[in-house]
């Protein structure tokens, strides 16, 4: 059953963020926030080498257990479906938010798939934010 799996997406792998430095490189890219987690991407300029991803969910959002949680999904919903929208030479940092943890599986793969496909809309002030 494995054997299926990688022989289909022979051509869309994608490889982990595993250290710090390699995290804190990626915040320098860009920024995709949702009301699920936040989407950071750098590009590397290097076309050839695969997309990396990594996940971050911080103790802010539950115990250990809620936070593993959190990241199994994303990482599932990577592998099922957003890897191969993922495009070379890139890495991405996915930042859980706790609304992550309730909703249904569907909603966050779909949301995955449009933050890492589309570039951000643009910027609107809040509504606080506004000065006389």
């Amino acid at each position: 059953m494995s054997g299926q799996m990688t022989s289909d997406k022979d051509k869309t792998t994608v490889g982990r963020l595993k250290s710090r430095p390699q995290f804190l490189a990626v915040r320098a890219g860009e920024s995709r926030k949702g009301p699920l987690f936040l989407l950071e991407v750098l590009d590397r300029n290097d076309p050839e080498s695969e997309a990396r991803v990594g996940f971050t969910v911080t103790k802010k959002h539950g115990n250990a257990v809620e936070r593993n949680r959190m990241r199994r999904r994303l990482k599932e919903a990577v592998r099922l479906s957003a890897g191969f929208a993922m495009k070379p030479g890139h890495d991405y940092v996915i930042v859980a938010r706790r609304d992550l943890l309730n909703a249904p599986f569907d909603a966050l793969i779909r949301a995955l798939r449009d933050r890492i496909e589309n570039k951000p809309k643009q910027k609107r002030p809040s509504a606080g934010s506004r000065k006389p």
